[in-house]
């Protein structure tokens, strides 16, 4: 096991009866929009628990740009801080799997009596039909998305709006689509929050360039007064 592995453990862990939210993601890093997205969840789904569940590799994304998992760990319990319903886990590590459906059918068999509802941005309800077995995803678990600048429109006019659209849950009504059963799912057009990891690695990035620029010319000047 790795040395970084942290949050539930696949046995032994006492959720059964519990409403827990699954965040999952890259983390690349963690910031307050994740932390954003989580508080909403807790307080309109009744929550009890919200798992960030840091995945290894994103099948969708590059390696070139991933920062190594325990990088990726840390930051996520930097931002999750001291919030005890908050559990950080690199149980996509210990399962062994490589894709959501993959991961929450080998979590419903773990924990049969814990009542999951997975959590995600209104840009992966456009982009989720491009994930591997993406029907079977709102047919085992419910599903809350939230709402992300720009994405409203593009989200809700997407495929799996359209093709899950019956079994859309007003926000009101939220907190009931826990525990029920799948397709069930509920898009909250909440208070946005401008974090975006995109923007954060771009921001390094040029801080990056420009001190290495700066000690570039700076090297130059020296040289030159030798």
């Amino acid at each position: 096991m790795p040395a970084h592995a942290k949050g539930p453990r696949i046995s032994g862990v006492n959720s059964a009866g519990l409403r827990i939210g699954i965040l999952g993601g890259s983390f690349n890093p963690a910031h307050e929009g994740h932390l954003h997205i989580t508080m909403l969840a807790l307080k309109h789904l009744e929550l009890d628990q919200v798992w960030w569940m840091v995945s290894p590799q994103n099948p969708l994304k590059s390696e070139e740009d991933m920062a190594p998992l325990a990088d990726r760990m840390s930051s996520a319990e930097t931002i999750a801080g001291k919030n005890t319903r908050i559990l950080v886990t690199d149980i996509e590590t210990r399962l062994n799997t490589r894709y959501t459906s993959s991961t929450l059918r080998a979590l419903l068999t773990a924990f049969p009596y814990t009542r999951f509802i997975w959590l995600m941005g209104a840009d992966n309800l456009q982009q989720i039909p491009r994930w591997e077995k993406w029907t079977f995803i709102f047919r085992m678990v419910p599903i809350a998305i939230f709402d992300r600048a720009t994405y409203s429109f593009k989200a809700l006019a997407s495929k799996a709006a359209h093709r899950f659209q019956r079994y859309r849950v007003r926000p009101r009504n939220a907190a009931s689509i826990v525990g029920k059963s799948p397709p069930a799912w509920v898009y909250f057009h909440s208070t946005l929050h401008p974090a975006s990891g995109t923007e954060i690695r771009a921001s390094r990035h040029k801080k990056s360039g420009a001190k290495s620029n700066k000690t570039s010319n700076s090297n130059k000047t020296l040289r030159g007064k030798k």
